[in-house]
């Protein structure tokens, strides 16, 4: 697959994802919400571009082929999108790249969060791994799959606790 196809697919929903995540955030804060100190979002919202970049760059090096792991990537790519954007759906206005939970919020229980406790992660997770498959990066991609996803360990750990609290 062409790697600037590939950023393209990779990239884009990115800039969606992060103007929805603003505007929702700015609605959550009307409502009361308010950002947890120990949150580990300055670190993520340099390292998920990063990862994707890296991969992207390691992919570039060995340089780009078409074979059964572009199709098991894009596959997986695709199917970590969809499952994102049901969680982005399930959660409405209470979807944001930050943590932040308005007094008296419950659990979700709708859409993915019926089937999984964190689904837009699994879906990060997926996203990781398809676009490493896709950029044949198993170095970078295995060293993003890794730190984000310890990242993605302290980050559920605070939504836990600041949804506790908000109950």
């Amino acid at each position: 697959m062409n790697l600037v196809l590939l950023a393209t697919l990779v990239f884009a929903p990115m800039l969606f994802e992060a103007a929805l995540s603003r505007r929702n955030e700015r609605q959550l804060r009307d409502l009361g919400a308010a950002e947890p100190h120990d949150d580990v979002y300055w670190i993520m919202q340099a390292a998920y571009p990063a990862a994707f970049l890296a991969m992207l760059v390691e992919g570039w090096i060995t340089g780009p082929r078409l074979d059964v792991f572009v199709a098991a990537g894009v596959a997986t790519f695709v199917g970590a999108k969809l499952l994102k954007y049901w969680a982005i759906t399930a959660l409405g206005v209470r979807w944001t790249f930050r943590v932040l939970v308005p007094p008296g919020s419950t659990r979700t229980l709708v859409g993915p969060y019926q089937l999984l406790r964190h689904p837009n992660y699994v879906a990060v997770i997926g996203e990781l791994a398809g676009a490493a498959l896709v950029a044949h990066a198993p170095v970078t991609g295995v060293i993003a799959l890794l730190g984000f996803g310890a990242l993605i360990l302290f980050r559920i750990r605070t939504e836990e606790r600041a949804l506790a609290t908000a109950e």
